[in-house]
Protein backbone atom coordinates (compact mmCIF):
# COMPACT_ATOMS: atom_id res chain seq x y z
CA UNK A 1 0.00 0.00 0.00
CA UNK A 2 1.05 3.35 -0.68
CA UNK A 3 1.69 6.89 1.10
CA UNK A 4 -0.95 8.90 1.63
CA UNK A 5 1.12 11.29 -0.61
CA UNK A 6 1.57 9.18 -3.28
CA UNK A 7 -1.78 7.55 -3.11
CA UNK A 8 -2.69 11.37 -3.66
CA UNK A 9 -0.52 11.76 -6.70
CA UNK A 10 -1.96 8.81 -8.25
CA UNK A 11 -5.46 10.14 -8.06
CA UNK A 12 -4.39 14.10 -9.07
CA UNK A 13 -1.97 12.80 -12.23
CA UNK A 14 -4.78 9.81 -12.89
CA UNK A 15 -4.70 11.01 -16.75
CA UNK A 16 -1.13 9.58 -16.51
CA UNK A 17 -1.48 5.97 -15.84
CA UNK A 18 -4.55 5.80 -19.03
CA UNK A 19 -3.47 1.75 -19.22
CA UNK A 20 -4.13 0.75 -15.64
CA UNK A 21 -7.85 0.29 -14.85
CA UNK A 22 -9.40 3.08 -12.59
CA UNK A 23 -9.72 0.63 -9.78
CA UNK A 24 -5.95 -0.78 -9.71
CA UNK A 25 -4.36 2.15 -10.49
CA UNK A 26 -3.62 3.15 -6.26
CA UNK A 27 -1.47 -0.02 -6.67
CA UNK A 28 0.58 0.70 -9.18
CA UNK A 29 4.27 -0.61 -9.01
CA UNK A 30 6.52 2.49 -7.53
CA UNK A 31 8.73 1.67 -10.96
CA UNK A 32 6.83 2.41 -13.38
CA UNK A 33 5.31 5.21 -11.69
CA UNK A 34 8.47 6.88 -11.70
CA UNK A 35 9.50 5.74 -15.10
CA UNK A 36 6.21 7.10 -16.61
CA UNK A 37 6.63 10.60 -15.21
CA UNK A 38 10.76 10.82 -15.71
CA UNK A 39 9.87 9.52 -19.93
CA UNK A 40 7.00 12.35 -20.42
CA UNK A 41 8.63 15.03 -18.21
CA UNK A 42 11.85 14.48 -20.44
CA UNK A 43 11.16 13.99 -23.67
CA UNK A 44 9.19 17.34 -23.15
CA UNK A 45 12.17 19.13 -21.60
CA UNK A 46 14.04 18.39 -24.88
CA UNK A 47 11.47 18.57 -27.13
CA UNK A 48 8.88 21.32 -26.21
CA UNK A 49 5.89 20.65 -24.78
CA UNK A 50 4.36 22.66 -28.08
CA UNK A 51 6.77 20.83 -30.32
CA UNK A 52 5.58 17.48 -29.06
CA UNK A 53 1.86 19.01 -29.19
CA UNK A 54 2.09 20.29 -32.82
CA UNK A 55 3.50 16.57 -33.74
CA UNK A 56 0.65 14.80 -31.94
CA UNK A 57 -2.13 16.84 -33.50
CA UNK A 58 -0.47 15.86 -36.71
CA UNK A 59 -0.48 12.31 -36.47
CA UNK A 60 -3.39 12.13 -35.32
CA UNK A 61 -4.86 13.91 -38.27
CA UNK A 62 -3.27 11.21 -41.05
CA UNK A 63 -5.70 8.41 -42.09
CA UNK A 64 -3.88 6.10 -40.58
CA UNK A 65 -3.57 6.48 -36.78
CA UNK A 66 -1.50 4.47 -34.51
CA UNK A 67 -2.24 5.59 -31.71
CA UNK A 68 -4.87 3.98 -28.97
CA UNK A 69 -8.03 5.64 -28.48
CA UNK A 70 -7.05 5.73 -25.05
CA UNK A 71 -3.95 7.21 -25.39
CA UNK A 72 -5.31 10.13 -27.76
CA UNK A 73 -8.31 10.73 -25.80
CA UNK A 74 -5.38 11.21 -22.69
CA UNK A 75 -2.91 13.50 -24.68
CA UNK A 76 -5.97 15.66 -26.00
CA UNK A 77 -6.85 16.26 -22.46
CA UNK A 78 -3.29 16.54 -21.34
CA UNK A 79 -2.47 19.05 -23.80
CA UNK A 80 -5.48 21.25 -23.76
CA UNK A 81 -4.49 21.90 -19.92
CA UNK A 82 -0.97 22.71 -20.68
CA UNK A 83 -0.41 24.15 -24.18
Amino acid sequence: MHSHGIRGFIKEYSYLFWWIRESEKENINLNALVESVLCIKKLFKLVGIEKVAEIFYQDINRERVNYYPEVVNFFNLYFKKNV
